[in-house]
């Protein structure tokens, strides 16, 4: 694999010198240890590992937040507990840097490419959910469900992740006849739910990968005649049915076309039906203050991607005759989800399926940057229940 971004470290000696005391300062503020090869400056809050100084405050000070994550995947700086000091940056995200020295986003903060067109879209969804099936098989449970579970006592992950599953079916009102639009297949398991209900499900996705597996899965659990799996764009599925469930994929849309996805949720939805949503959110004043900027995830994880406010959701669906009837947060089961997954992670041989070092590192901090948002509260999920006006 090639890294280019990562293999040379950017080098602006104005720039890093800011970086360094940006840093200095943050480290006090959250009482951080600092560990550097000439010793340790001691703090009361997690640690973090600086064992490429230099290299570090470079890519800090050129790339801003990405040169952190890409600093991260080069071995600059590590930590003993990676989601504990995000979380502790996490919380305090928007008051890190002070008011009078804001103006230096403006040095790395690049804008977010916004093209969330049908071919723009496939390529985005390439780049992530078409890495490879085994290397998720590799940390996901049994069920293959790569979004939050939700948990009650004693619950194994399998067990959460079929408990989310099945509070969207219920708010989505899926029983015996109903007529289900999956739109974001996954890996099948959702639509599988479904059609043991008694549904016909129709499911979409635009990612050939998963299409493949899922097909296999529904066979296998003897659905192959109730579900069907076509790789197609929201934008081009066409009837009519009961219920509408799909899980966090609004987040990939584009903010742009969010008013696209509800018109064709409207389109698609028969008189009386429901719509069940899972979502990543965040806070509408952080939305609006960071829907322009480039991010790390962005570059190396999710491209296009943004997360949305509910009242964003709202907003884009109000020249509809849809409305938001009902929500639920769990944002606490996200972060004990991506634990878990981040476990699994860790323990996998993910080099023996073609992976290198560089791409252990750079999924590990992704894992664990998700689950300090969450923890922090930062971002949050939740179910969204739509309904068409009275």
């Amino acid at each position: 694999m090639n890294w280019p971004d990562i293999e040379r470290v950017p080098h602006s000696a104005v720039r890093a010198a800011v970086a360094r005391r940006l840093f200095a300062r943050v480290a006090a503020r959250l009482s951080l240890e600092v560990e550097l090869p000439d010793g340790v400056r001691p703090g009361t809050g997690p640690r973090i590992v600086l064992r490429r100084p230099g290299a570090f405050f470079h890519r800090l000070g050129v790339d801003g937040l990405i040169g952190v994550g890409e600093s991260y995947m080069a071995g600059d700086w590590d930590a003993p507990d990676l989601p504990a000091l995000l979380t502790e940056l996490a919380a305090r995200m928007s008051t890190l840097v002070p008011p009078r020295l804001q103006w230096i986003r403006r040095w790395y903060a690049r804008r977010i490419p916004d093209d969330g067109s049908i071919a723009a879209a496939r390529q985005n969804i390439h780049h992530h959910y078409d890495l490879s099936n085994d290397l998720f098989a590799a940390f996901l449970d049994k069920t293959m469900t790569y979004s939050s579970a939700l948990f009650a006592d004693g619950d194994t992950l399998e067990d959460a992740q079929r408990r989310k599953i099945d509070r969207l079916l219920d708010l989505a009102e899926v029983g015996p006849g109903s007529r289900v639009l999956e739109i974001g297949t996954g890996w099948g398991e959702l639509a599988i739910r479904a059609a043991a209900r008694g549904a016909r499900v129709e499911s979409i996705t635009i990612s050939e990968q998963q299409r493949k597996l899922a097909i296999e899965r529904v066979a296998d659990a003897g659905y192959a005649d109730s579900v069907a799996v076509e790789l197609r764009d929201y934008r081009e599925a066409e009837g009519s049915y009961d219920a509408i469930v799909s899980v966090e994929m609004v987040e990939a849309v584009g903010e742009r076309y969010w008013p696209v996805f509800f018109a064709t949720l409207d389109r698609l939805l028969a008189p009386g039906g429901r719509v069940a949503l899972q979502a990543i959110t965040m806070p509408h004043d952080r939305m609006l203050a960071t829907r322009d900027t480039y991010t790390w995830v962005q570059k190396y994880i999710f491209p296009g991607g943004l997360l949305p406010s509910v009242e964003a959701l709202e907003r884009a669906m109000s020249a509809t005759s849809l409305r938001l009837a009902g929500q639920t947060r769990f944002g606490q089961d996200y972060a004990r989800t991506l634990r878990l997954w981040r476990e699994r992670f860790e323990a996998a041989d993910v080099e023996d399926l073609g992976f290198d070092a560089i791409f252990r590192r750079m999924w590990t901090f992704y894992l664990a940057y998700s689950e300090a948002g969450f923890r922090s509260g930062y971002i949050d999920v939740r179910q969204l229940l739509l309904e068409r006006s009275p």
